[in-house]
């Protein structure tokens, strides 16, 4: 239901699941291999996957925390965006690769939560994409040394409010896992 036309497609939009960026975070073990299960259904649904890639001076471009996770390795074929920002729209080719597969639909899942997971979902809606957030596939690490809630609170917000996110012609919400199925509504 999608606002954009001729955009019947759904794509897997994998972000910034990077050792700096998981290293510490929330069950970080079970997302990611939750993270590897829905890349490995989606390859063999031919649903395109594509890769967000974050760098800034905290994770700087080549470096060992740059790199995607050991447990998950993207295609040849899958496309990678480098991203500056949050939002993995901004500053980026994110809208010209999803308009050339025809992607309209989007299933979010990566990391942070509270960061570029939360701007990203934001920024699809906002630009028209119906916008599934994985609950069990996105987290974020603790940063309550700075008056944030903890990272399981963090992440339970963020699908409580994604799951009642709504707006005229496209949709939002949340899925486990389990329930994902890429050629259907959730």
């Amino acid at each position: 239901m999608t606002t954009l036309e001729n955009r019947p497609n759904t794509a897997l939009l994998v972000v910034d699941v990077q050792q700096g960026v998981v290293h510490e975070a929330h069950e970080r073990d079970v997302v990611v291999a939750n993270i590897g299960g829905l890349v490995e259904k989606a390859r063999q649904e031919q649903i395109p996957v594509v890769w967000v890639q974050h760098s800034d001076e905290h994770l700087v471009q080549g470096s060992d925390e740059w790199r995607i996770v050991p447990e998950l390795t993207p295609g040849d074929a899958e496309s990678l965006i480098a991203k500056n920002h949050g939002d993995a729209f901004e500053g980026t080719n994110l809208e010209t690769t999803l308009s050339e597969l025809g992607v309209g639909r989007l299933v979010v899942v990566g990391a942070e939560t509270d960061a570029c997971i939360r701007s990203t979902i934001h920024g699809a809606f906002a630009r028209g994409y119906d916008t599934t957030l994985v609950s069990d596939a996105h987290t974020t690490g603790d940063k309550s040394q700075w008056g944030a809630p903890l990272p399981d609170q963090v992440i339970a917000h963020t699908n409580l409010y994604w799951t009642h996110q709504s707006a005229p012609g496209k949709t939002a919400g949340t899925v486990e896992t389990k329930a994902v199925g890429f050629g259907e509504p959730f």
